[in-house]
């Protein structure tokens, strides 16, 4: 099902993100989803995130859809060239996969193979306008598909607590223009900065949902706030997360946490997408102290 049509019935869209493992099996991932993440509307499926070798997004996404999931399939354009890409998309709508969310990547030096050659012959802009391309019968040469041509429900992201707002904006109305028919977001741990976004973001017209890490400890904070850009865990939360560490390393201060971002936030968007980073077995929980 295409998450589109979630968002066009004005349901309040939930999607968790999932890591394919580095290695081949799958069974777990498959079962762990599907106990915990079957209520909600779809599931990421990350694209070797971080630059980190892992198990394929599209080999993942077509496991999750033979469990009776419905996946999102990340494509980014780190390794791949722009027929590479258009080949895997063309992959994902053979195997039913109808969601795909359009990302430029990390690069290489950030993850386990630094001396890997990054490709970025797309970006991210481009990569939304080849679905776009190839959903209107045609590649990017101009040669004319076989048959029908694949059908998407196409997502980009947006970072609304960088300090740039005015640059993510004009990165969005590009996404826009390109065929992004729905945005998640970096992880916002400040919800007035999200909010502040939000009022501008709206001129847009198109879906946005919330992301959302669940914060195991005070020092994964601490990283992220030094090495992700656009995310800032404020020192309050970073004291919260200190006080107790038992209680921390149990996952209840940051389901806390996450579930007041989303309480917060749930106004001013249409979904919410809970990176778990491990933790799928906290989403309900999250979900739950959240009212969703």
């Amino acid at each position: 099902m295409k998450i589109t049509e979630s968002f066009a019935r004005g349901e309040f869209v939930v999607s968790a993100e999932v890591g394919p493992s580095k290695g081949v099996e799958t069974a777990s991932l498959v079962a762990e989803a599907k106990e915990y993440l079957s209520n909600i509307t779809a599931v990421n499926v990350t694209d070797c995130q971080s630059s980190v070798m892992r198990l394929g997004s599209l080999a993942t996404c077509i496991k999750l859809r033979e469990a009776g999931l419905n996946p999102i399939y990340q494509l980014t354009c780190r390794d791949r060239n722009r027929i590479a890409l258009q080949s895997d998309i063309l992959s994902a709508a053979a195997f039913g996969i109808e969601n795909i969310l359009c990302l430029t990547g990390d690069h290489p030096t950030l993850g386990d193979h630094p001396q890997a050659k990054p490709v970025f012959d797309l970006d991210s802009v481009s990569l939304l306008y080849t679905v776009k391309k190839l959903e209107e019968g045609e590649d990017l040469g101009g040669n004319k598909l076989v048959g029908p041509a694949p059908s998407f429900a196409k997502g980009a992201v947006v970072s609304p607590c960088s300090d740039s707002v005015d640059a993510q904006l004009a990165k969005m109305e590009r996404k826009v223009r390109a065929g992004a028919q729905f945005f998640q977001t970096q992880a916002v741990f400040e919800p007035e900065k999200f909010i502040a976004f939000m009022e501008k973001a709206g001129q847009f017209g198109v879906p946005v949902q919330l992301g959302v890490i669940i914060p195991k400890n005070a020092g994964m904070c601490r990283y992220m706030n030094n090495n992700v850009a656009g995310v800032h865990v404020p020192d309050d939360m970073l004291a919260e997360l200190a006080a107790d560490k038992e209680r921390a390393k149990a996952g209840i201060t940051g389901v806390e946490i996450a579930a007041r971002v989303i309480k917060a936030c749930r106004p001013y968007c249409q979904g919410v997408h809970i990176m778990a980073l491990g933790w799928e077995a906290k989403v309900p929980e999250v979900l739950k102290l959240a009212g969703i």
